[in-house]
């Protein structure tokens, strides 16, 4: 490969570290690897250097809803019958939301590969009008009224509110599951401290400051301060200190199967 550093998705790097496609992270080479945020951390093992986050919240229209939402077993309110999405299991959030109905249930997802996260789903289920695979299509669901809440990533908020101004985003207090964006260094790259460079350059204060206001781009780097206006609906500040890692080579072993699972509980 002439490829000397690869940006993937956190699911698709888990696949490509699994697989031994790419270099272990030197972090005596990368030592802005120890300026991450926790759970950014977490995710270096089995993804790689991740240099940028988004995480899931819930988004919902408080009087329509006629309640406060403020944590994710609000959820479960049997006054939301019928009123809510969640993201398809094939979706970006789909392994998280299975994540937040393990936790519903006092349950460790790894211990038990899921299995109480499905029973948490199956008691959900009356509540849930929809699943989605595009998060745009909340705007709409929102809009004709077919629901009153839904759990999305923080960068779909903007494109939502844009629509239906009187909706809120909130990340609950007990937590939520971050998505990064890696990068890696091929196994079979000739330029390996150039790559190196290149990852440490992109997880440096300076660069992440920056792209946050030109590209939207949530930082990992703890020491990024960034204005409220910038920060708007950002894994930042607490909440990317509250954002735990999905471990997504745990997630690619039993996706097949959640897919089979997931259909039978909620598709059917």
């Amino acid at each position: 490969s002439t490829i000397d550093v690869i940006e993937l998705s956190q699911a698709n790097a888990a696949t490509g570290v699994a697989d031994g496609l790419f270099e272990e992270l030197d972090e005596t080479k990368v030592p802005n690897l120890a300026k991450l945020v926790d759970g950014a951390k977490d995710a270096i093992a089995t993804s790689g250097a991740p240099y940028t986050m988004n995480s899931i919240g819930i988004i919902y229209n408080e009087e329509v809803a006629g309640m406060t939402i403020d944590e994710w077993s609000d959820l479960w309110d049997p006054s939301l019958a019928g009123k809510i999405s969640i993201p398809d299991i094939t979706t970006t959030f789909g392994p998280a939301m299975l994540h937040v109905a393990s936790d519903y249930k006092g349950v460790d997802i790894t211990t038990d590969a899921g299995a109480a996260g499905f029973e948490a789903l199956t008691e959900l289920k009356p509540n849930i009008i929809k699943t989605y695979s595009k998060s745009s299509d909340l705007a709409n669901l929102f809009q004709s009224g077919e629901i009153v809440a839904a759990v999305v990533g923080d960068f779909a908020f903007p494109i939502i509110s844009e629509a239906n101004p009187d909706v809120q985003f909130l990340v609950p207090e007990s937590g939520t599951y971050a998505n990064f964006n890696t990068l890696n260094v091929v196994a079979s790259s000739d330029n390996k401290e150039a790559a190196y460079a290149f990852i440490n350059w992109k997880l440096s204060q300076e660069l992440q400051t920056t792209t946050a206001a030109s590209l939207n781009e949530a930082p990992t780097n703890v020491e990024v301060e960034l204005d409220e206006e910038t920060a708007r609906n950002k894994t930042y500040g607490d909440v990317a200190q509250r954002a735990k890692a999905v471990d997504f080579t745990f997630v690619n072993e039993n996706l097949a199967d959640w897919i089979n699972q997931w259909n039978e509980t909620l598709n059917q």
